[in-house]
């Protein structure tokens, strides 16, 4: 199997493709030394994001181990997450800063 998405961090809930996926293709991506497969059920485009396991409506999209943001709907494992059902929330970066 050729890997066609990647995870940056251990702890992310999305993986990114690297190609386009038509639904029904399997999606391989590494996690650590293992190889691991998930089903798209729809269409995910080139460079996007496929939900690895379910997210609730209001659950946190993590991507480089960080979040993205929460999901305005329920995205089911395998789904698209996108514009669509993703928004940003406002972060208070100066105290998730590490004292100097």
């Amino acid at each position: 199997m050729e890997v066609n998405a990647l995870l940056m961090d251990p702890a992310d809930n999305v993986v990114t493709c690297v190609t386009e996926v038509s639904a029904g293709t399997a999606v391989v991506y590494r996690k650590g030394e293992e190889m691991l497969t998930l089903t798209a059920l729809e269409d995910i485009p080139y460079c996007h994001k496929i939900a690895l396991v379910d997210i609730p409506e209001g659950g946190e999209v993590i991507k480089y181990g960080e979040s993205l943001g929460k999901t305005s709907e329920a995205i089911p494992a395998g789904h698209w997450v996108s514009h669509n059902n993703l928004f940003s929330v406002p972060r208070d970066y100066d105290s998730e800063m590490l004292p100097l």
